[in-house]
């Protein structure tokens, strides 16, 4: 069973769950009607955050679940849970101004790599012997 993994995908939904509250809410602080995504710079963050989020997710939840099936359930759920430290630190940093996201983007980016390279590594190596 991939317990430890299930926990963080739990906490990556809920995350990105939280980034569209904040959409939500921006919406209504800034006077962003729907189906409008732009207007005031500081809701285009927010929008911009919660999309990034979404972007990643694809990439983010394969490489997690693949990484745990082929190296370790422990070892991918510490892994993912950087990932989302990551993006709460890319949350903080661009919800006050585009350039204090990189920080965060490369953390849940660094661990984005190393899942994959686990799931690509794992399958490949159970392939071959």
């Amino acid at each position: 069973m991939y317990h430890y993994t299930a926990i963080v995908t739990c906490l990556a939904v809920a995350f990105y769950f939280f980034t569209s509250t904040q959409v939500a809410r921006a919406r209504v602080a800034y006077g962003v009607k729907l189906p409008a995504i732009s207007g005031h710079p500081d809701f285009e963050r927010i929008f911009r955050i919660q999309m990034n989020t979404l972007e990643w997710m694809p990439i983010f939840l394969p490489s997690l679940w693949l990484c745990a099936i082929y190296i370790s359930d422990a070892a991918a759920a510490a892994i993912g849970a950087l990932w989302v430290i990551g993006r709460i630190v890319y949350f903080t940093g661009y919800r006050e101004a585009v350039a204090k996201r990189s920080r965060g983007f490369g953390i849940q980016a660094m661990a984005c790599i190393v899942l994959w390279v686990g799931a690509i590594g794992g399958a490949v190596w159970r392939l071959i012997h």
